[in-house]
């Protein structure tokens, strides 16, 4: 079984107010996220919001610990409910493809492009752990190499939207 996990908990910095909740042919990122993994998984969760279009999570072991939070959060969820893993991306990672669950099969793999993008076994839930709590390096590259992860480059990337601008060329790229 695999569990979706949308990361929604960053700052918007370079967006300038919440990504999550801007609009792309009038659906919110957010719930586009939502509905492009749904069909993927058994499951679909967002992680570091309180209000969303799916079940939510809190970052772990708290907010501030980056997309690694998100991560961590949606691992233990899935261990402690049974999936095998979990299949990952940003709020504005909009446009993933249908064959994204082939070409990151089989676990644990993620996008080159855009490392967010990952199908993440529950089995790696204490290395991620032992990295947050640790007074290393994190960084989704740092985790990646210590399971082992495969560096993937997507049939379909997906748009990763961080300004505006980016959100213009989404909607003049999607026809929107």
């Amino acid at each position: 079984m695999i569990l979706g996990a949308i990361l929604a908990g960053g700052q918007s910095r370079r967006f300038g107010r919440d990504k999550a909740l801007a609009e792309l042919g009038g659906q919110t990122l957010l719930a586009r996220a939502v509905d492009a993994l749904a069909p993927l998984c058994d499951a679909v969760v967002v992680v570091g919001r309180s209000v969303a279009p799916a079940p939510t999570l809190p970052d772990w072991p708290g907010p501030g610990m980056g997309p690694l939070g998100g991560i961590a959060a949606a691992l233990h969820h899935a261990t402690d409910a049974g999936y095998d893993a979990v299949l990952t991306c940003a709020v504005d990672s909009v446009g993933v493809g249908e064959g994204l669950l082939a070409d990151l099969s089989p676990a644990p793999a993620y996008s080159a492009d855009q490392p967010v993008i990952g199908l993440w076994p529950a089995s790696a839930t204490a290395i991620l752990d032992a990295l947050l709590e640790g007074d290393g390096r994190r960084s989704m590259r740092v985790f990646a190499e210590a399971i082992g992860a495969r560096a993937v480059t997507l049939s379909c990337p997906p748009a990763n939207i961080n300004t505006l601008e980016d959100l213009a060329a989404a909607e003049r790229r999607h026809g929107l």
